[in-house]
C-alpha cells in the first residue's frame, strides 16, 4: 500500500525509528520510514572538525545540525556518512555538489527513497540549509569502546556464588514472556499462566530482543544503547545480576548453545563501534572484541562501520552466527578456544539483518533486506548454500517454520516494502526439488510487516503489518490456514479487541506463542502517554482470550517466550 503522509506515532518504533514524509514514487511508505532512523549517538559527544573546504559553520550550527543527522539521517547514510542503505555523504561527493544542490535535494527528496525533509514540514529552510552545509563537513567521528570502555560500565550485582542454587519461586519458567517496555528502558516480566506481572525490570533504552541461556535460568536482554541487562529467573523475584554496556549502539545478544559450552559464552553486537564481544555468560565479563571494519561482499571496498545485525548460536558446532550489515558477510565465531579464535568468513549479500533457523536447525536463513534476498547457510558443513530472490525489503523476525501440504518443510518471510509473504522449501533430502526455491507467494493485508509466526501445534500463520500506514492493517493481523493457503488470510481485529478507549496508535506487533502452542500473544503499542495493552488470541477458536492492562505496561514492543526463545521454536 501506498501513502501521502506518515504519522508522527512511528517516531517510537522499537526496530526502526522513523520519521514523517511525503511518499515518492517507486518506494513504499513502510520502507522509507523503517530505513531513515534515529540513533543514540545523538548525544555522544564528538570532535569537531571542520573541512576548510566547506562552507563556514559555526560550533552551535554544527552541533545542532550533528543532532538532527543523527536523530534523523544515520539509520540510512551511516554514522561515518560512508553509505548503508543511503548514499554516501562524504565531503569528497557533498562539496562537489554545492549547497543549493543539496538544499534542493534535501527539500524536496527523490524518488529512490530520499525523504522530502523540507516539504514534508520536518525541516524548516533554515534547518534544510543547516544541513546542506554540515554534510560538507568531515564527519565527526564517535569514540571507540574497547575493553576499558566496556569495563568501566561493568557491574556484577549478585556475584554467582551468591546466586540461589536452585529456583526459589513457583512460577512457570518455561512460560514467562520478556516484554520490551520500549521508552521508558524496562523489561515486564508476565506469567504467561496467570496472565500477572512478576516484575518491571530497569534495562537499557529500548530493548531490542530478548535471549535465554541455554539452560532456560538467565534472561539476557539488549537495548539500543547497547546497554546488557542478565536476568536470574530462579530468583524469588527475578531481577538483574549483571549489566555492561558493549558499545555506544547495538542490537544483537546471544549465548553459547552447542553441547559442552552451554552458557559458557554469551556475545553481543554492535552498530557502533562496529564490532562484537564475547563474555563469560556467568557474568558478563568482557573477554575478547572482534572488529567488523573490512571489505564488502560485492564491490569489495573498504567500508568503515559494518554494524552487527543478528546473532544465533549454531546447534552444530561451537560456532556463533554472527551477521554483519553492510559488507554483506556472515562470520561463524569458533568460541572452542577464544584466544586462538577462529571465524570463517562467509560471502552472502549486503545488508544482511534477521533471521532464524529451519525446523531441522542445520539451516540458517537470513535476510539481505536491501538487496532482496534470503541467504541459507548450512551450519553443519559451514557453507553458504543458496541466495533467494524474494520480495521487497524481507524482514523475517526469526521466520516461521511449518510443514507445506504440497512442498513439505517450508521457511516464511513477511517483506517491509511490499504485501507478499515468502514460502521457502527448506528439506533438501526428501524434497530436493523444493529446497531453497520460493515455492508460494502469499498476499497479505499489505507492506509494513515486522514479523511472522507460527508454532509446531498450530495450524496457523500470523502476519503483522504494524508499519503499514492504514490504521485498519496496522492495527490487525492477518492469519493464514496452513492446512488451506490457497484460501485469503482472515484478518483479527487485534486492537479493537484491546479496549483501549483514547487515540492511541494501537500498533500491533510481534505475535509471539505460548509454551504449549494454543494461544497468540500480541502487543498493542501506542506512544509513552496513551495506553497500550497486550492481547492473547486462542490459536484453536481465534477469538481473544484476555487482554492485559495495567499502568505499567508503557509502550510494549517485543515479547518473547522463554520455552520457545530457549529452543528456538518459531
Amino acid at each position: 500500500m501506498r501513502m501521502k503522509t506518515l504519522t508522527l506515532a512511528l517516531l517510537a518504533l522499537p526496530w526502526a525509528t522513523g520519521v514523517a514524509f511525503a511518499q515518492h514514487k517507486d518506494v513504499s511508505a513502510p520502507e522509507v520510514n523503517y530505513q531513515a532512523g534515529g540513533s543514540p549517538l545523538e548525544n555522544v559527544e564528538m570532535h569537531h572538525d571542520v573541512n576548510p573546504k566547506a562552507p563556514p559553520m559555526t560550533k552551535a550550527e554544527f552541533e545542532k545540525a550533528r543532532k538532527i543527522y543523527f536523530e534523523r539521517c544515520a539509520g540510512c547514510h551511516g554514522v561515518l556518512r560512508k553509505g548503508a542503505t543511503g548514499k554516501p555523504l562524504t565531503p569528497d561527493i557533498t562539496i562537489e555538489k554545492g549547497t543549493p544542490y543539496l538544499e534542493t535535494f534535501i527539500k524536496y527528496g527523490s524518488p529512490a527513497g530520499m525523504p522530502n525533509w523540507g516539504t514534508s514540514g520536518e525541516l524548516t529552510d533554515e534547518e534544510v540549509n543547516l544541513m546542506a552545509r554540515y554534510i560538507q563537513q568531515t564527519p565527526p567521528q564517535p569514540p571507540e569502546f574497547g575493553l576499558a570502555e566496556m569495563k568501566a560500565t561493568w557491574k556484577v550485582i549478585v556475584p554467582p556464588e551468591k546466586r540461589p542454587t536452585k529456583k526459589m519461586n513457583n512460577y512457570n519458567l518455561d512460560n514467562l514472556f520478556s516484554v520490551t517496555l520500549r521508552d521508558v528502558g524496562k523489561v515486564a516480566l508476565i506469567d504467561g499462566d496467570t496472565k500477572k506481572i512478576i516484575n518491571i525490570v530497569p534495562t537499557g533504552y529500548a530493548v531490542h530482543i530478548s535471549r535465554l541461556s541455554a539452560s532456560g535460568r538467565y534472561l539476557y536482554v539488549i537495548g539500543r544503547d547497547a546497554k546488557i541487562n542478565m536476568i536470574d529467573l530462579w530468583m524469588e523475584k527475578p531481577d538483574n545480576v549483571a549489566e555492561i554496556r558493549i558499545g555506544l549502539e547495538a542490537r544483537s545478544v546471544e549465548t553459547s548453545k552447542f553441547k559442552g559450552y552451554e552458557d559458557k559464552y554469551a556475545i553481543a553486537g554492535s552498530y557502533w563501534p562496529p564490532q562484537y564481544v564475547i563474555m563469560d555468560a556467568d557474568t558478563l565479563e568482557p573477554l575478547k572484541i572482534v572488529s567488523t571494519r573490512g571489505m564488502t561482499v560485492d564491490t569489495q571496498e573498504y567500508h568503515p562501520e559494518p554494524r552487527v545485525a543478528s546473532i544465533v548460536a549454531s546447534h552444530y558446532r561451537p560456532e556463533f552466527v554472527v551477521n554483519i550489515k553492510e559488507t554483506g558477510k556472515t562470520h561463524l565465531v569458533d568460541y572452542s578456544d577464544i584466544d586462538n579464535l577462529k571465524i570463517t568468513e562467509i560471502p552472502l549479500a549486503r545488508f544482511l539483518h534477521d533471521g532464524g533457523w529451519d525446523a531441522s536447525k542445520r539451516y540458517f536463513l537470513v535476510a539481505a533486506n536491501k538487496s532482496n534476498k534470503i541467504a541459507v547457510i548450512d551450519a553443519k558443513e559451514g557453507k553458504r548454500v543458496a541466495l533467494i530472490d524474494v520480495g521487497n525489503i524481507p524482514h523475517p523476525g526469526r521466520g516461521a517454520n511449518f510443514v507445506d501440504p504440497k512442498y513439505g518443510p517450508v521457511w516464511a518471510t513477511g517483506h517491509l516494502g511490499d504485501e507478499t509473504i515468502a514460502v521457502i522449501g527448506t528439506d533438501p533430502e526428501k524434497h530436493p526439488q523444493y529446497a531453497w526455491k520460493v515455492v508460494r507467494t502469499l498476499k497479505g493485508q499489505g507492506g509494513g510487516n515486522l514479523f511472522i509466526k507460527t508454532h509446531p501445534k498450530s495450524k496457523h500463520l500470523y502476519v503483522d503489518t504494524p508499519l503499514n500506514p492504514d490504521p485498519k492493517v496496522s492495527q490487525s493481523v492477518a492469519v493464514f490456514d496452513i492446512t488451506n493457503l490457497d484460501a485469503p488470510p482472515k484478518i483479527l481485529p487485534i486492537a479493537e479487541w484491546a479496549g483501549l478507549d483514547d487515540d492511541g496508535a494501537k500498533r500491533v506487533v510481534q505475535p509471539e506463542f505460548n509454551k504449549a502452542g494454543d494461544e497468540v500473544w500480541f502487543s498493542v503499542w501506542s506512544a509513552k502517554d496513551k495506553k497500550s495493552a497486550i492481547v492473547v488470541v486462542d490459536d484453536k477458536t481465534l477469538q481473544p482470550k484476555a487482554v492485559i492492562k495495567d499502568p505499567a505496561l508503557i509502550t510494549p514492543t517485543g515479547h518473547f517466550n522463554v520455552y520457545n526463545t530457549q529452543h528456538d521454536v518459531y
